[in-house]
């Protein structure tokens, strides 16, 4: 299974650099179905793999102009804080078993997975509408900082949690609250969620145990993912790659759900 393995931490980066996000969607489902890690570990995993393919996406983004610090400072104040105390001390604190109804145990990895698979359906259609070219995507900052704290807040916690970046999130509300036109939504939030991942990467040391060969190896072939993905996107159009893709992260989606619940 391992190879498998490693071509599709290779598909991860390729679905990056085609459509500029969402692939990092599938880092925890591989490495729990295909390497055998627990949830626990492989969101711990994914935070580095997504932190370190992210940051290289964001570096493009940054010598091309393509990244608002304003807006990144302003999610930051508040999702850098969340993601590091989620997975320093909230993580770390829940049991492994959270109830039992009957027969029936709910643990911490079961629920991590229904609600990674509930992430994935919701990620899936944000990607198959897609987004409509509107007054929003107009360069003119109109925000409540109320506002944008506690959308920071929420995507801190989802990458805490889960692992996941939660771009399908953070660039609806860059186009909308910050009226930032598409790419410069998508430049700055690759650069929160490399941020936000490797701030909850950091979080986890001490407390998990860190394969560094395999993590480096898996990382490794997902940046070369997103090189082999940029360059074949300039000959395929984006949004058809994003609706096809969607539809794979739907049905994946929906299979996990149906493993964690039905099938076991």
């Amino acid at each position: 299974m391992e190879i498998f393995g490693y071509f599709a931490a290779l598909l991860v980066g390729v679905a990056m650099g085609l459509i500029g996000g969402g692939g990092s969607i599938l880092t925890v489902p591989l490495l729990v179905y295909l390497f055998g890690l627990t949830p626990l570990l492989a969101t711990s995993y994914s935070l580095f793999v997504v932190g370190s393919t992210s940051l290289v996406g964001a570096l493009n983004s940054f010598r091309k102009g393509l990244v608002h610090l304003e807006a990144v400072a302003l999610f930051g104040s508040s999702s850098l804080v969340t993601v590091f105390v989620s997975r320093r001390f909230l993580v770390p604190s829940i049991p492994e078993e959270l109830f039992h109804v009957g027969s029936f145990t709910l643990t911490f990895s079961l629920l991590t997975m229904v609600l990674f698979a509930v992430l994935m359906l919701l990620a899936s259609l944000s990607m198959i509408r897609g987004r409509k070219k509107d007054a929003a995507e107009e360069d003119s900052a109109r925000y409540s900082l109320k506002t944008l704290l506690g959308h920071g807040v929420g995507i801190g916690l989802i990458t805490g949690l889960l692992g996941a970046g939660g771009g399908f999130l953070l660039i609806p509300a860059l186009v909308l609250l910050l009226r930032l036109p598409m790419k410069m939504a998508v430049g700055t939030s690759l650069l929160i969620i490399a941020l936000n991942s490797l701030i909850g990467f950091a979080g986890d040391l001490g407390h998990v145990a860190i394969e560094w060969s395999f993590l480096l190896r898996i990382t490794a072939i997902a940046i070369a993912g997103i090189f082999f993905g940029g360059a074949l996107g300039k000959k395929i159009p984006g949004e058809r790659l994003k609706k096809g893709f969607g539809w794979f992260v739907l049905l994946m989606g929906t299979y996990i759900l149906i493993h964690e619940t039905i099938m076991k």
